[in-house]
């Protein structure tokens, strides 16, 4: 079997102090599901302007399906300025208005997703209501639907996040943004078992990992807990790991493979990212299997 996979919202460009990179969370999961074998494909908007054919060359130079990824004649290609702290970890400045606010609702999309084994979104591409709108056009045709958080401020509310993890199948945040929902759902619990527990029967979502940065992460499945403890790496740049991570997941996820190896593979690939430079840097297999022995 060979998974179908279908991530919708933003693709960009990185910009760092010494350079420019293909970004954008959705397209960092469509890129890692593409090198492990999923037929991928994005969902999203650009500009007609050179940042705009510069991504689909790159696209096209990794065989990668950009068939719909619309044009934008009236707004440009989206970028975002990463800025690096001492510890290599990322913020972001996302810049306003771009294409990727405006994707349109497409017949042919539809088709695509209502045969997708999974559908993977997240809640920057809620920021414009024309992408919103879209995006939950779409949600209505999907089989499995996987709800990546991605908390950027300003551009969400919680209650928006709550309304986007009521819809999902799987749920997939960090600690970070666990702490964050729970003290918006007033989970009194501190506890991470505790509140990925309440937050379930809060939105009626069986599925749900939570991701602990060097710790490891953690997936709920039906009252079930699988855990890794994390894998030690010397840190590069973060940017990507987690979307790694969730690629790896949902892949291993959708073929059958247990939790607790789906959990192990998809923390060892977070890990190896964060390892080397760029979201989308090569990792081998045989690099999993060693970090993992």
């Amino acid at each position: 079997m060979i998974p179908v996979i279908i991530c919708f919202g933003e693709t960009l460009w990185d910009i760092f102090p010494d350079k420019k990179v293909i970004g954008g969370a959705p397209l960092n999961v469509s890129l890692r599901l593409h090198s492990l074998g999923a037929r991928a494909s994005i969902i999203s908007r650009i500009g007609q302007d050179q940042d705009g054919d510069r991504l689909i060359e790159y696209l096209k130079e990794e065989s990668f399906d950009h068939s719909m990824i619309q044009i934008d004649t009236q707004y440009p290609t989206g970028n975002v300025l990463v800025h690096l702290d001492e510890n290599n970890t990322a913020t972001y400045t996302i810049s306003q208005p771009v294409a990727w606010d405006h994707i349109s609702v497409q017949p042919g999309d539809i088709e695509n997703i209502s045969k997708s084994d999974a559908f993977i979104f997240g809640s920057l591409c809620c920021r414009n209501n024309v992408s919103k709108n879209t995006l939950f056009e779409y949600l209505s045709h999907a089989k499995f639907k996987v709800f990546d958080a991605n908390l950027r401020p300003p551009f969400y509310t919680m209650e928006s996040i709550l309304d986007l993890m009521k819809i999902a199948d799987m749920i997939k945040l960090n600690d970070e943004e666990l702490a964050e929902v729970s003290d918006f759902l007033q989970i009194e619990s501190r506890s991470i078992e505790d509140q990925i527990r309440e937050l379930s029967e809060r939105t009626s979502t069986s599925f749900i990992c939570i991701t602990l940065g060097a710790k490891g992460a953690i997936f709920y499945k039906n009252g079930r807990f699988f855990k890794n403890p994390g894998y030690k790496v010397v840190v590069k740049d973060t940017v990507g790991a987690g979307d790694s991570f969730l690629a790896s997941f949902v892949y291993q996820f959708v073929l059958g493979i247990s939790p607790q190896k789906a959990l192990d593979f998809s923390c060892a690939m977070g890990s190896l990212v964060a390892s080397k430079n760029g979201a989308n840097a090569y990792v081998s297999e045989q690099e999993i299997q060693q970090i993992q022995s």
